[in-house]
């Protein structure tokens, strides 16, 4: 086996590196101060994300995409999860379920959003439905030839940065009909209820919205009646591979930070790594950072090989939740080891440490994945992370 990165591979990860440091690392303070990305700064950064070639990475070239491979997608975004506040989010990945889409769709929806000029946000989880998407609550009824939503939205993310919102939906009230809709701002019957503050700053808001028979052309339905949730499922896959490479951007910067700090803080007159407590910590975040990254990429290039859809379903889940947990331990390290400094909002391990726990929470908490593995299990045995060559 070949774990070496391709000479195109580093090319990418340098040039997500230099865009994580030259455009996006000094907009982190700002972010952080106002509590998202200030509007003024927006469409700067729209336009570097252009200049820089980094439209797209996550659809093919007969769209207008980069037509990356995912081990190449990866190597961009875990680069760009170095970066705090969520201003990795300023680089687009229109949702996959667009390429599902009718020709008009795909028109006017996945093209302009892979060059930015367009930007969807997806609206699953409600008041009363997250983890079990049965209980969504949001019907969709048809009425002449029209499609009428009502229910509440929460957590929809980007939703000031976006223009339109793909609604995940039950037509008729009935979960066995889970349907998606594109719904286009400002809409008829949608209302912004409000974007809640966070924990942590984001580079855009997390909205709750109310749909009151707010009508929908039938021509916006993504897809066909019932294929909301194996359409979403593949978005899960693919976003839970992103916040896998964020974690790991994340808790690497944060250890090489606090490694660097450990070398040049002197107590007792001798670097602060010197003492044991300190070196033990470092040792096992670059253990974790190790295996992290091992899974990482292995679930990346099964996707590059062709994998049964099933295996990466139950990968995925695997990955994500090693990396956002591993993710946390690293840089709650990071914290201690800066001491008092790694407390203070200047410093960027105290920003990725609030960052970095919604990670074991959206896309599926942590424990969802571990539903999600021990099914797998009970299905498919322990040999679908197991395997071995024997």
């Amino acid at each position: 086996m070949n774990f070496d990165f391709s000479p195109r591979e580093r090319e990418l990860a340098r040039l997500g590196r230099a865009f994580a440091d030259e455009v996006l690392v000094p907009l982190e303070e700002a972010t952080d101060r106002h509590g998202e990305l200030p509007m003024e700064l927006r469409a700067g950064v729209r336009q570097a994300v252009r200049d820089w070639g980094l439209a797209g990475i996550n659809h093919g070239r007969e769209h207008g995409g980069m037509g990356l491979t995912m081990v190449e997608q990866t190597v961009i975004e875990e680069q760009l999860g170095r970066v705090t506040n969520g201003l990795w989010s300023c680089v687009w990945r229109p949702p996959v379920s667009l390429k599902s889409g009718t020709p008009e769709q795909i028109e006017t929806y996945l093209l302009p959003s892979i060059h930015g000029e367009r930007r969807g946000a997806f609206a699953i989880s409600e008041p009363d439905a997250g983890s079990d998407p049965r209980r969504v609550q949001t019907a969709a009824r048809q009425r002449d030839g029209v499609w009428y939503l009502t229910g509440d939205k929460w957590f929809v993310t980007s939703y000031n940065a976006s223009d339109f919102i793909i609604v995940h939906a039950h037509v008729d009230g009935d979960p066995d009909k889970p349907t998606l809709f594109l719904v286009d701002k400002p809409a008829a019957g949608m209302t912004h209820r409000r974007s809640p503050a966070f924990m942590h700053n984001f580079a855009f808001d997390h909205a709750e919205l109310r749909f009151d028979d707010a009508p929908v052309p039938a021509n916006r339905m993504l897809g066909e009646v019932g294929q909301g949730f194996e359409m979403t499922k593949d978005w899960f896959v693919e976003a839970r591979l992103q916040i896998a490479s964020h974690a790991v951007g994340a808790a690497t910067r944060a250890a090489e930070l606090a490694n660097d700090y450990a070398a040049n803080r002197h107590a007792f007159d001798r670097p602060i790594r010197d003492f044991q407590s300190i070196e033990f910590m470092l040792a096992d975040m670059a253990v974790e950072l190790f295996a992290a990254k091992s899974m990482l990429y292995r679930v990346a290039w099964e996707i590059d090989s062709g994998a049964d859809r099933k295996t990466i379903h139950a990968r995925a889940s695997a990955l994500k939740l090693y990396c956002s947990e591993a993710a946390g331990r690293i840089v709650d390290k990071a914290v201690q080891i800066f001491g008092g400094r790694g407390y203070m909002r200047e410093n960027p391990v105290e920003r990725l440490y609030r960052d970095i726990r919604v990670d074991r929470i959206w896309e599926g908490t942590s424990e969802i994945q571990r539903v999600v593995v021990g099914s797998q299990i009970r299905k498919r045995g322990m040999g679908v992370y197991t395997e071995t060559a024997i």
